[in-house]
């Protein structure tokens, strides 16, 4: 895939099937709109493209620290591995807040994105106050040239799924209902660095820690049944999301896995978390002997959930 990101100077020669959206999270509808786009990619020989901004619009008109389920770079790994040809990361600025609808079709859309067909939601919005949709995509496509293919919103609950639902649902702990919308398992990317050293010589439990970024929305602070991917294998585990707020001392929130079966140092490693399931909400112990207890009660309750036939025990990535 090609990322073309943080320019307004761009161009794709080769025609495409284009889609307009945010992608937080890849969800459920998501996944029904790029297969959509995968299958007339191969039904007509056009490239899947897809156009996105750089910084969530909404964050940057009200000045305010938005929270993504996905960062750019997990968006980018996952856009990458639904079959897409090319990532348009656009910076949001005052000229494409207030271009109106129109020249974003005409100059965006059709002559920068060379779009052949245009895929969208029903909630398809674009341009100066999000004035442009799909009767207006329907509207300009014969002076324009291009073909228009509308994907009914998925639902769950007699509602959209949308990331707003699911953000909601992992700010309550609600892993399992979080993946069921969004189809995949909720998972936190980063590199392992160097923790307090307290998991491995103090408690017995190494643990592989990493440092979400700030946009990073994470869920309930506590403690979740977890497989993570480090180097195209799996293994199951145990994840803390949290402060620590047993150990002494001021922590930046992080995410610490103690993972099954792995008894290497991968520091500097890229590795992935994918949360499954909650086992309990962070706490402050008496001691840290007391957490160590109940850390191995964690451990007995995520070996024994990740043996049910629900979830899949390959050592191999199948994702």
């Amino acid at each position: 895939m090609k990322c073309l990101t943080g320019t307004k100077e761009f161009h794709i020669d080769e025609p495409t099937v284009v889609t307009i959206g945010k992608f937080d999270g890849k969800h459920r509808g998501h996944q029904k709109l790029l297969k959509t786009m995968v299958d007339i990619k191969r039904a007509k020989g056009l490239k899947v493209a897809v156009f996105t901004f750089s910084k969530v619009p909404a964050g940057v008109l009200k000045q305010e620290n938005r929270t993504v389920i996905t960062t750019n770079e997990e968006r980018e790994n996952s856009l990458a591995a639904a079959g897409v040809d090319y990532l348009v990361e656009y910076p949001f600025t005052e000229r494409i807040a207030h271009m109106p609808a129109e020249e974003f079709v005409s100059t965006v859309l059709v002559k920068e994105m060379n779009a052949k067909a245009v895929v969208a939601g029903t909630d398809c919005g674009f341009g100066y106050q999000r004035a442009g949709n799909i009767e207006l995509l329907k509207k300009l496509a014969p002076e324009w040239g291009y073909e228009v293919i509308v994907i009914e919103k998925e639902q769950e609950d007699h509602r959209d799924i949308s990331s707003t639902f699911i953000r909601e649902e992992l700010s309550k702990g609600n892993i399992r209902k979080a993946n069921e919308l969004l189809g995949e398992p909720y998972s936190i990317h980063g590199t392992v660095v160097h923790g307090n050293h307290i998991g491995g010589s103090v408690l017995g439990f190494p643990t592989a820690n990493l440092i979400p970024p700030p946009e990073k929305h994470l869920p309930l602070f506590g403690v979740y049944v977890s497989q993570t991917v480090v180097d195209g294998r799996v293994y199951g585990g145990v994840t803390n999301i949290g402060r620590k707020p047993t150990v002494e001392g001021e922590f930046p929130v992080g995410v610490e896995t103690f993972l099954f079966g792995l008894d290497e140092d991968i520091y500097g490693k890229k590795i992935e978390v994918r949360l499954l399931d909650f086992i309990r909400p962070e706490k402050k112990f008496g001691s840290l002997q007391e957490l160590k207890e109940q850390i191995e009660r964690d451990k007995q309750t995520s070996i024994s959930i990740l043996s049910s036939e629900e979830f899949d025990q390959s050592s191999e990535d199948k994702g």
